[in-house]
């Protein structure tokens, strides 16, 4: 089997749920049924129920309505229409992150409430660039949650990175100003900064990022070259007010979805696209290394429409 199909397989098994949601959906409605307003309304409404938001279901529904309007259609040319329509949606945003050579170390710095999967991202990342010969540091900068630091070392020892922790509650910005100087001096490829997700005082966690990027803009005044909100699919369109909230509070550069494996909510990404515009960098459907993956739209849409090959 070949990594990519290998990789297909995962993201329709990961996808399963929300697919199963629509496609059940529109094989029911498009049963021996002519295209009329009651039938789209319907196909809207179940759009809608899959979180991939009014504006984006009204949208669809219209263009694949207009040269279809009372027809008969069979529910798998249904499916095949609406993929190739999300696909083109989600085009602009696939955009997987690519390791600016010249920045050295390269500085990601991951951003996203508690429980998105943030660390478990870091670690997986850390294992995709160790597999491309890269040194890579992890810096537990959740300086407040022992297990997101265990977590961390975990991923330490299983991908032979080095973590830099502090003492409980110190100081996240200091400890990533050290860390990025360390980095420095050791040549080291890649640092992934971890970051606390404590949304019920924003103004703290606005505070304490702006001070992280700040700090270490004094060690490389491009840094961070690449700002990275990880989302989980789970919370559905909770993650489009996450969006705007941590855009507010630091530079977003791109967007990585992950548990897709566990909602029905998957269409969620879709809504983010359409509203957002941002690089869709990363997305996971499941827990092991393998199951983060670069963003592909066509693959995408086509699982999300439960469509084989």
């Amino acid at each position: 089997m070949s990594e990519k199909t290998g990789w297909l397989e995962r993201l329709r098994g990961g996808l399963t749920r929300s697919s199963a949601k629509i496609g059940e959906g529109i094989t029911g409605l498009f049963t021996k049924r002519r295209l009329d307003a009651e039938v789209l309304e319907e196909l809207e409404e179940l759009l809608i129920a899959a979180d991939l938001g009014p504006a984006v279901a009204a949208r669809l529904v219209a263009d694949f309505g207009k040269s279809r309007f009372g027809k008969e259609i069979a529910d798998q040319e249904v499916k095949e229409a609406l993929a190739v329509q999300i696909a083109a949606l989600l085009e602009p945003c696939a955009k997987p992150l690519v390791r600016d050579e010249s920045k050295r170390p390269f500085v990601v710095l991951m951003v996203g409430v508690n429980g998105a999967g943030k660390t478990t991202t870091i670690g997986k990342m850390a294992s995709l660039f160790r597999s491309q010969n890269l040194n890579v540091m992890m810096v537990a900068g959740d300086t407040f949650r022992a297990a997101a630091v265990a977590q961390l070392q975990v991923w330490g020892e299983r991908t032979g990175c080095e973590v830099i922790e502090g003492a409980s509650g110190s100081d996240a910005a200091a400890l990533a100003y050290q860390a990025l100087e360390k980095a420095k001096r050791e040549n080291v490829d890649v640092v992934l900064i971890d970051t606390a997700g404590r949304l019920h005082n924003k103004n703290d966690l606005m505070q304490e990022l702006s001070k992280i990027s700040r700090v270490i803009k004094k060690v490389d005044p491009q840094a961070p070259h690449a700002t990275l909100l990880v989302l989980d699919a789970t919370t559905g369109q909770n993650a489009l007010a996450q969006v705007e909230v941590f855009s507010a509070m630091t530079d977003v550069t791109g967007l990585v979805l992950t548990k897709l494996d566990g909602s029905a909510k998957g269409g969620v990404l879709v809504a983010l696209a359409e509203r957002f515009k941002m690089p869709i960098n990363a997305i996971g459907v499941g827990e092991g290394v393998e199951d983060l993956q670069p963003f592909n739209a066509a693959d995408f849409a086509r699982s999300l429409m439960g469509i084989e090959g």
